[in-house]
């Protein structure tokens, strides 16, 4: 159970941080300081819950990681369990804390960081563009995380590596989808925001997995695998 709080935690450290910069200082910080918000919030997770349960914060890379054979049936759902909880909680934090703002905040205006595609959204990249990026952003993440964090790779890097990975790949995505890579991080917001933002929660839960499982499988046979 330890690990799984551990992975409550963590994702809630990534959706609190990450899409709370997005909600409070977005138009002032622009899409280097929320690509730097969530790669920093990964890299803080990676090493306060890391220790615990390896930090994976995201279904997409649990999934990923026992694809790998890395991680039982049983630990890969209580994980998955921890981080949409964790996601949840933080997005209503978020909620509460953005209704405090003078002059009220309207979450179905102004939404919670969700993620998104199509016209009145970000860049308005349509739905082939997010699927492509969703997929490819989400495999070299897993990538990263796998091969960082196999036996052979240089010992207390890995926090470093994801996290920057991580800020990379929001600098590039943020106009097309605002960037999940995590269903956890694209269903918390969702659920408060509604409308538009739930109905294209289906592209959030299955590419990103998608993504995950095709990492793991790149490792399980050996093709990425280093030892």
């Amino acid at each position: 159970m330890k690990k799984y709080f551990a992975e409550l935690v963590g994702t809630f450290i990534l959706v609190l941080f990450g899409c709370g910069t997005v909600v409070v200082a977005g138009d002032k910080v622009g899409i280097l300081g929320i690509a730097f918000a969530f790669g920093l919030s990964q890299l803080g997770a990676v090493y306060g819950v890391g220790p615990i349960s390896g930090c994976h914060i995201n279904p997409a890379v649990s999934l990923g990681v026992w694809t790998a054979g890395r991680m039982k049936t049983g630990d890969m759902i209580g994980y998955w369990i921890g981080q949409f909880i964790g996601a949840i909680l933080a997005a209503g934090v978020l909620a509460v804390i953005a209704g405090g703002v003078d002059g009220g905040y309207s979450i179905a205006t102004s939404g919670l960081g969700q993620d998104g595609w199509g016209p009145g959204y970000q860049g308005g990249y349509g739905v082939v563009s997010a699927i492509v990026f969703e997929f490819v952003a989400t495999l070299i993440f897993v990538i990263v995380i796998l091969g960082s964090t196999q036996k052979a790779a240089p010992s207390g890097f890995a926090g470093l590596a994801i996290g920057i990975t991580l800020v990379v790949i929001h600098i590039f995505g943020v106009h097309i989808t605002g960037v999940s890579v995590n269903p956890a991080r694209s269903l918390g917001p969702a659920l408060f925001v509604g409308g538009k933002a739930l109905a294209q929660l289906w592209l959030f839960l299955l590419v990103p997995s998608l993504g995950g499982i095709a990492a793991g499988l790149l490792f399980r046979t050996g093709a990425l695998a280093a030892e």
